[in-house]
C-alpha cells in the first residue's frame, strides 16, 4: 500500500478530501473534510497555547515564565516594537491585539501543515486571499472611520502635479485592488513548494529504501536532506508569517497615517 503511495502526485497532499463518519445505524452522518478538521485543530491549539498563559486566579501569575509564555513574551515583544515603530503613538494599543493575533494565526496555519498526517492549510489559495481580504477591508473601514472622506487621499500621491493625477490615480486604485491578491499569493506560493519539495525528497528516499543491497544504504543521503529540508521549511514557516504579519502593518500604517 505504501509503496503504491509513492508514486501518487505529489500535489495530492494539498487535496481537499471529504470524510464521512457513521453516527447510527446508517442513519446519521456527520460529513467533514481535511480543511475543516485541520482548521479546528488550529483553533483548539491557538487557544490552548493562548489560555495557558492566563493564570488561574489574580494572586498566582508565574513568576517564572515557563516554555509557553517565554516563547510568546518573546515574539509578542516583537511584535510590539515593530507595532510602535510603525503606527502612530495614540493608535499602537489598539491595533497591537489584532497584528499579534493575525501573526500567530498564520503562523499555526503554516506550522500544521508541517506535521504528518496534516493538512497544510495555507498552501489553499481560497484560504490566504479570504484571509487577506477580510483583514485588509477591515484595516481601511477602521480607517475610514477616522478619517472620513479623507481616505480617499491615498489615490493622490502627495507632492504631485494636478495634471498628473488622471494619470496615477487609476495606477494607485489598481495598486491598492493588488495589495490582498499580492500577499495571498506570496503565503500560498512558499507554503506549497516548500512542501511539495518535502513530499518529493519522501517519495525518493520511501522508493529508494524499497530495494536491497547497496541502495538500501544509499537511502541515508537523501534522508539527511529530507531532515535540512524540514528544518528549512519551519524556518520558512515562521518566516512568511512573520512577513504577513509585517506587510499588512505596513498597510495600516498607510490607511491611518496616509500620505
Amino acid at each position: 500500500m505504501f509503496l503504491n503511495y509513492t508514486f501518487c502526485s505529489a500535489l495530492e497532499q494539498f487535496y481537499i478530501l471529504q470524510i464521512k463518519i457513521n453516527l447510527i445505524n446508517n442513519s446519521i452522518y456527520l460529513l467533514f473534510d481535511n480543511l475543516l478538521l485541520t482548521l479546528l485543530l488550529i483553533f483548539v491549539f491557538f487557544f490552548f497555547s493562548i489560555f495557558s498563559l492566563v493564570p488561574n486566579n489574580s494572586s498566582n501569575f508565574f513568576l517564572i515564565p515557563n516554555r509557553f509564555q517565554f516563547f510568546y513574551e518573546t515574539v509578542f515583544s516583537s511584535i510590539l516594537s515593530l507595532v510602535q515603530e510603525n503606527l502612530p503613538s495614540h493608535q499602537k494599543n489598539n491595533f497591537f491585539p489584532i497584528i499579534s493575533t493575525i501573526f500567530f494565526f498564520v503562523f499555526n496555519l503554516n506550522l500544521f501543515g508541517i506535521l504528518p498526517y496534516t493538512f497544510t492549510v495555507s498552501s489553499q489559495l481560497i484560504i490566504t486571499f479570504t484571509l487577506s481580504l477580510v483583514i485588509f477591508l477591515g484595516i481601511h473601514i477602521i480607517a475610514a472611520m477616522i478619517h472620513k472622506f479623507k481616505l480617499f487621499s491615498l489615490f493622490f500621491p502627495s507632492g504631485v502635479s494636478v495634471i498628473l493625477c488622471p494619470l496615477l490615480v487609476p495606477i494607485e486604485f489598481i495598486s491598492f485592488i493588488f495589495k490582498p491578491i499580492s500577499i495571498s499569493v506570496r503565503l500560498f506560493a512558499n507554503m506549497m513548494a516548500g512542501h511539495t519539495l518535502l513530499k518529493v525528497i519522501a517519495g525518493f528516499v520511501w522508493g529508494i529504501m524499497s530495494f536491497t543491497g547497496f541502495f538500501s544504504i544509499a537511502h541515508s543521503v537523501p534522508l539527511l536532506l529530507l531532515v535540512i529540508l524540514f528544518g528549512l521549511e519551519l524556518g520558512v514557516a515562521v518566516i512568511q508569517s512573520f512577513v504577513f504579519t509585517v506587510l499588512f502593518l505596513i498597510y495600516t500604517h498607510d490607511a491611518l497615517v496616509m500620505h
